[in-house]
């Protein structure tokens, strides 16, 4: 036992040395001074989005339903139509812009609160919910590629048209948006 506990104390030092050495040349590598930097028209182009992007406020690009609510950022299917049975999943795929970051020692967050309202065709709300969902992040730069998939599935509605209101909420600055989608359920088979 003693000769084990012995090979333990020599082979430990040079693992942990080793690992040091390794450690220490990634800082080398990640502050090289070998970096191209970008051209001042895309610093400038940068610099106009960001003006853009605060100056806008909350809204969205996309707002659509798909074929499978989507996966990531710009990867979604439009569904065709916007007929559904009475237990089809109503999967809807939205990307806010003019969402607000709260800039904390270097790095920015992001965070937004969704909420719904399902109507008749007489204006009646059938269903709500606020904050159902909630999308938020954070990073060293502006993550400004939110992809927002929603998912609702509502049984027993009757065969008709409706209208599904989803509002987004903006934390960073208390702004709201929102979009509606019009839909029916098909009689049943």
């Amino acid at each position: 036992m003693l000769r084990i506990s012995q090979i333990s104390r020599k082979v430990l030092p040079a693992f942990v040395v080793a690992t040091g050495v390794i450690a220490g040349t990634w800082p080398a590598f990640a502050q090289s001074a070998t970096i191209a930097s970008p051209a001042a028209a895309f610093t400038a182009a940068q610099d106009a989005l960001d003006a853009a992007w605060q100056a806008n406020g909350l809204a969205f690009v996309v707002a659509t339903f798909t074929q499978d609510g989507g996966t990531a950022y710009g990867q979604y299917t439009p569904r065709n139509g916007s007929v559904f049975q009475d237990d089809d999943v109503l999967s809807i795929y939205a990307e806010p812009v003019g969402y607000g970051f709260i800039e904390t020692d270097g790095v920015f967050a992001f965070d937004l609160t969704a909420s719904y309202r399902l109507l008749n065709s007489s204006g009646q709300v059938l269903a709500e919910q606020e904050n159902f969902a909630e999308f938020s992040g954070e990073g060293r730069s502006k993550q400004r590629e939110l992809a927002a998939a929603l998912s609702f599935q509502f049984s027993g509605l009757p065969a008709g048209d409706y209208e599904l209101e989803t509002r987004f909420k903006d934390q960073a600055d208390g702004k709201e948006a929102g979009f509606t989608l019009s839909f029916s359920i098909a009689e049943p088979n």
